[in-house]
């Protein structure tokens, strides 16, 4: 479900990910000669998907207050040339908006309409017909997320599950879309018991009655097994276990390095170990030419107490490492040749979910489309329009208190050392004079001046990135690209002389307004790791 907070959406939820006997297994080194991995069926494999670029999409949930007009948000995907997303639903609105768009786009039928779709053929036809034909092809569907996790979340629906996708298939048939619109049902992680290392890994027995037939289908159809992954989770459980730079795709010594034992297959993260964990599985029921396809990861932003690494600069990192590792068509160890395509949890976060605090901070940006933190990433093709300038600004958020606000400009202005001469009466920018718009000013000089690094435009969860130039009248702020001497002073005084000015930035920003960020060039160094001090742990 969009955010894990059963099975393997939430810590206390996740299945075991690693158990004593399994963790002996990584006393293996780098020194040992790596055998041939096993021979795959792999021709249908590479058919499937790899006609076509690999991609990342983003989830658009919309538990999200003041959420943008579709018309809004589908110009906002467009700003930032994000063309595939996934809903949860198959909203008409949003799929009108998306008409004659390049965005492709995968709908869901909902976990509370599985009952009446798999008891009934004409309520399929009916729902294919409301909500597929009657918007394809001018908007491009792609795909259906038939429920979401239900083996794990609803599992008195599952017996419903398959006969839904059959007669989901079948109407699809009748139109003559199904070539052209694949159906699938994203699982939990935790349907795949022991999946470390990944050639141990096997599907839930108790889960093989459905899912062996639901595999089958999926091969003859070609549609790939929709999986939810979240390395985060993994980390969490693991703690001690799983280095957190594993679990962000960083690189570690090379003297260290996580091997299976059994195909000697070396593992550089964990999102790539978890996907060869669902190949395994299935080679397990004999299914060699099925595709996974990631349909939700990503790294919260913003905790409580119980989770300390949800934080900005490490959802930054795992997002853009993603991105790249996706875009480089990296593969995994198992199959170098095939590149999961993964959805990003989530465009925006959805701040009406309910607790704890992560739930509402998997976003890329905020529900009124400003930048909940920078990217970092390179070589990313047009994903996220990064072939626009480097102009970004840090400005005060909307509806936030005066009394926060004033203690944020008077940080800035005081420790943060912050050019706030500007603000002062009868300067450039003291006037609209209001706490808002002078913390603006400040916010952006101390943002400017540390070179505009990811984590420097925050205060306190009072400030935002924006790639609207705030500037107005004769107050140029210290970040704009605006002519004037006056400016052009504040500026070189205000940037670091740290050479983060020769790196790129991605910054997201108003759909309405906004001229987007280029992108940090970040050169990932992929090396491996081993858990010499595994035994010393106790797994959970």
């Amino acid at each position: 479900m969009r955010k894990q907070q059963s099975s393997s959406s939430s810590p206390m939820a996740v299945t075991k990910f690693l158990s004593l006997s399994t963790l002996l297994f990584f006393f293996v080194f780098a020194s040992k000669a790596a055998s041939s991995p096993p021979t795959f069926k792999t021709t249908k494999l590479q058919n499937q998907d790899q006609e076509k670029e690999p991609f990342v999409g983003v989830n658009v949930g919309t538990d999200v207050s003041n959420l943008l007009s579709p018309s809004d948000l589908v110009s906002f995907l467009q700003l930032q040339q994000i063309n595939h997303i996934r809903l949860y639903d198959a909203d008409p609105d949003i799929l009108k908006a998306l008409s004659k768009t390049k965005i492709r786009v995968v709908i869901s039928v909902p976990n509370n309409q599985l009952l009446a779709i798999g008891s009934s053929n004409t309520t399929a036809a009916s729902w294919v017909g409301r909500n597929v034909v009657a918007y394809y092809p001018q908007t491009l569907i792609t795909g259906i997320a038939v429920g979401d996790e239900v083996l794990t979340t609803v599992p008195s629906s599952a017996p419903l599950l398959l006969p839904a996708i059959q007669s989901l298939y079948s109407a699809l048939v009748a139109a003559n879309l199904h070539t052209h619109v694949k159906i699938s049902t994203p699982h939990a992680a935790s349907i795949i018991l022991d999946p470390f290392p990944p050639s141990q890994a096997f599907f839930n027995q108790s889960l093989t009655q459905i899912v062996l037939p639901l595999l089958q289908f999926l091969s003859k159809t070609g549609s790939p097994l929709m999986m939810n992954l979240y390395p985060y989770y993994v980390f969490m459980q693991n703690k001690g276990v799983v280095p957190l730079d594993n679990a962000l795709f960083k690189p570690l010594t090379p003297s260290k390095e996580m091997v299976d034992p059994n195909t000697l297959l070396h593992y550089t993260n964990v999102l790539d170990a978890m996907i060869d964990a669902a190949y395994f599985s299935m080679k397990n029921l004999n299914v060699t030419d099925v595709t996974v396809l990631v349909s939700e990861s990503g790294w919260p932003s913003k905790g409580d107490s119980k989770e300390p690494y949800a934080t900005i600069d490490n959802a930054d990192t795992y997002n853009s490492n993603l991105i790249k590792h996706v875009l480089d068509r990296s593969g995994t160890p198992l199959h170098p040749e095939i590149t999961s395509n993964v959805y990003i949890y989530e465009l925006f976060n959805e701040d009406l979910r309910s607790p704890p605090v992560s739930e509402a901070n998997w976003g890329l940006f905020y529900g009124n489309s400003s930048a909940v933190y920078l990217l970092h990433v390179s070589g990313s093709g047009s994903f996220l329009a990064n072939d626009t300038t480097n102009q970004t600004y840090c400005i005060a958020m909307d509806g936030m208190d005066g009394k926060s606000l004033q203690a944020a400009l008077d940080w800035a202005c005081g420790p943060g050392r912050a050019n706030c001469s500007e603000i002062q009466p009868g300067e450039d920018c003291y006037s609209p004079n209001n706490v808002k718009s002078h913390a603006s000013y400040a916010f952006d000089s101390y943002y400017q001046k540390q070179g505009r690094a990811a984590g420097s435009c925050d205060f306190q969860g009072v400030a935002t990135i924006t790639t609207t130039d705030p500037s107005h009248g004769s107050c140029i702020f210290p970040g704009s690209k605006k002519v004037s001497n006056k400016t052009r002073q504040t500026v070189n005084s205000t940037h670091s002389s740290s050479g983060v000015d020769r790196l790129r930035f991605v910054a997201f920003g108003s759909s309405r307004i906004s001229a987007i960020s280029g992108m940090l060039s970040v050169f990932f160094v992929v090396i491996f790791y081993s858990l010499l001090f595994l035994p010393f742990v106790t797994p959970c």
